[in-house]
């Protein structure tokens, strides 16, 4: 059973960094795209970032330039470096794993990230 565990949220002023880090288990990792997505109180959750399995990436526009995520397959883990954080990117960040045929998706339970203005 795919098992995705996130972690590194907390609390950080404005202009702060933060990086995310979700270890998966359960799978071939190497065979999920991965995904950070973001949920604020009250709203959808959204795409941040995402990584196929064969490295390339995609970023939401108001994330591009201050976030990268990336992937380190021996270790079976994705992470999300957050530069130059802002209020808005306030919310509950989930890890998402989706498998290349599309025939498998698990997320994780989620992290709190707070930015303080």
């Amino acid at each position: 059973q795919v098992q995705l565990v996130e972690s590194g949220g907390g609390l950080v002023q404005a202009g702060g960094s933060l990086r995310l880090s979700c270890a998966a288990s359960g799978t071939n990792f190497a065979n999920y795209a991965m995904g950070w997505y973001r949920q604020a109180p009250g709203e959808e959750r959204d795409l941040v970032a995402r990584i196929t399995s064969g490295g390339s990436t995609f970023y939401a526009d108001s994330v591009q330039g201050r976030f990268t995520i990336s992937r380190d397959n021996a270790k079976n883990t994705v992470f999300l470096q957050m530069n130059n954080l802002k209020p808005e990117d306030t919310g509950v960040y989930y890890c998402n794993a989706v498998r290349v045929d599309w025939k498998d998706n698990h997320w994780g339970q989620g992290t709190q990230v707070t930015v303080s203005s």
